[in-house]
């Protein structure tokens, strides 16, 4: 008997050595459905397709290739989200699109999108399959588009044609995983060089284009006394075995890295598309190496920009240049860094209170005790600068997140993509109470697929970023607070454990029971709303915005939550002004 299109696509998913599909089943997805669960492939069924677009991201991430799917116009839109997500992160992921009958197209029919047009400006490839000659050449295609150019491949897949008999194609089938060697020219390298051993005090910043180079960046940065920043992205991979790095900057991060960039004669950019270009120095030199070029330049004037991968250029780079001696300028740095570490960690010595637990203090006890390969994901907000400042990297550790695209509600999807491709693996949602609520129903998907994920809830009743940004614009927080349901009765609903914390001394014993559960687990912790998460440059258009909404809330009666902030965050404050 011939095998339909459906089936076609299926094996050759099976060839690409994909593991499973999250999805929402229906309509003109059924013929694919039926055809996957006839193969190796495991049909993840989701609650909600952002949740499958999300996991699929996640697994993309991890494992280099993920599939999600979504059917007819409202599928389509729910996975819009998520395919963002992996596109703006440069993960490779196909994305299914099936559509109403290609007969119908054009005229307005029930559940009809456009799927070229609504896809369009979130993926490298995008085309609609309506006639069997065309699948292997399209597929194959699609999914060469997203593993060498690290996004997103759409193909359109109208119901009726899946059902169709499929053909073989005069074009290859396979496909090609390269891995080419890319560094500049030895003459650009020359320049690089000329430049590097000119200057006196190096600083390199790295990102995640340098996530397979810690060694090299190491060996480079002892080579040249250079203290090493990072950004967000970059930090698991940097910051293990690193004895000189300075922590991270940006809007998460620390004074070090923020104060070793600006003082540098020189920063030297790897692998990074830092989008903060007010953290960016503009006083001294800059160079930038990236594998993908036409990202050089557009956050910061370049002295020198140069396209290639951070391992072998440095690599080639390495014998053109000369040692440095003086070792002043990365000692000021370390020692100025290990300040800042101590003005963190006053945050972890004060515990806070009933219903008001300190944040910081949470993110510590859960980098301690937590495996030395877990994998995190981090939720939008708040949750992303506990994890940014308090998961300690170990080289063997992932952290996931939202940090290109900038998305609610991905902690618990990623979570559930992370569990999956790696059952293995101890796998921490660190979730904020406004990011849970996005999607909670997706919680029972934890509970149908028994993944043993560990839900972490920083419950501060707040959109707390949201309520920060207000509060340096000079504007009273507004419509900011969450009145929150119950989350751990809500996991008992779902059929997993839930507990609510509320006093900093339950905290420690509380989290250690949940990890060492054998399955889901779910941790509501009252944290304090009041926790700033100040960035590590503060103008005075900032402080004066602060000064102008603290006195609007204590004009408005509010004195009380405005003596909470300052006790909350005096010790941040006095280290940054």
């Amino acid at each position: 008997m011939a095998k339909n299109i459906a089936e076609q696509i299926v094996e050759m998913l099976e060839n690409a050595n994909v593991k499973r599909i999250y999805a929402v089943t229906g309509d003109s997805l059924n013929h694919l459905n039926i055809a996957v669960k006839k193969s190796s492939i495991e049909w993840i069924h989701v609650r909600h397709e952002e949740v499958g677009a999300y996991a699929a991201a996640a697994e993309a991430e991890l494992d280099g290739f993920a599939v999600c799917a979504g059917s007819c116009g409202p599928g389509h839109v729910h996975l819009i989200n998520g395919v963002y997500e992996a596109h703006k992160s440069h993960v490779p992921m196909l994305v299914i699109a099936s559509t109403i009958p290609s007969d119908e197209m054009g005229m307005d029919y029930f559940q009809e999108t456009n799927t070229i047009k609504l896809f369009d400006d979130c993926s490298h490839y995008n085309q609609m399959i309506t006639r069997p000659e065309q699948v292997q050449r399209t597929l194959q295609t699609a999914i060469q588009h997203a593993i060498s150019k690290k996004g997103v491949a759409v193909i359109g897949l109208p119901g009726d044609v899946s059902e169709l008999d499929a053909e073989e194609g005069p074009t290859s089938a396979q496909i090609f995983r390269t891995n080419p060697v890319i560094r500049p020219s030895d003459e650009e390298l020359e320049r690089l060089a000329t430049l590097v051993n000119e200057s006196k005090k190096v600083t390199l910043y790295c990102g995640i284009g340098a996530g397979e180079a810690n060694a090299e960046v190491v060996e480079l940065s002892k080579f040249l006394k250079a203290p090493v920043g990072y950004s967000f992205r970059g930090k698991m991979a940097i910051q293990p075995n690193n004895p000189n790095e300075v922590g991270l900057t940006g809007l998460l991060g620390f004074p070090s890295a923020y104060h070793a960039m600006h003082e540098a004669d020189l920063v030297i950019l790897l692998g990074t598309d830092f989008p903060y270009q007010k953290f960016m120095p503009v006083k001294n030199k800059i160079v930038q190496i990236d594998e993908s070029p036409e990202r050089l330049g557009r956050r910061a004037k370049l002295e020198l920009g140069l396209a290639g991968d951070v391992k072998e250029t440095i690599k080639a780079l390495l014998p053109l240049l000369q040692e440095k001696t003086d070792a002043h300028f990365l000692n000021e740095q370390l020692a100025f860094y290990e300040k800042v570490k101590e003005t963190q960690f006053a945050y972890v010595k004060d515990f806070g209170k009933e219903n008001a637990i300190q944040p910081e203090y949470v993110a510590h006890t859960l980098d301690r005790l937590a495996k030395k390969d877990a994998i995190f994901t981090v939720d939008t907000g708040m949750c992303c600068v506990w994890g940014a400042r308090f998961i300690t990297g170990t080289g063997e550790r992932k952290m996931l997140g939202s940090f290109n695209h900038g998305s609610m509600a991905n902690a618990m999807p990623m979570a559930i993509g992370a569990s999956l491709a790696h059952p293995d693996r101890e796998v921490i949602a660190m979730c904020g109470d406004g990011g849970i609520s996005m999607l909670l129903g997706d919680m029972a998907t934890i509970f149908q697929y028994k993944l043993p994920v560990k839900l972490i809830v920083f419950n501060n009743r707040t959109l707390g970023m949201v309520k920060l940004e207000m509060e340096v614009g000079g504007m009273p927080d507004n419509e900011t607070d969450m009145i929150n349901p119950d989350f751990a009765m809500i996991a008992q609903a779902m059929g997993y454990p839930g507990k609510n914390v509320h006093k900093p001394e339950e905290v420690e014993d509380a989290i250690k029971e949940c990890l060492a559960y054998n399955g889901p687990y779910l941790l509501n912790i009252f944290t304090n709303p009041n926790a700033l998460a100040l960035p590590p440059k503060i103008d005075f258009d900032q402080v004066m915005g602060m000064t102008k909404s603290m006195a609007q809330l204590m004009l408005g009666g509010k004195m009380e939550e405005v003596l909470e902030t300052v006790k909350s965050n005096y010790k941040h404050i006095k280290g940054l002004l």
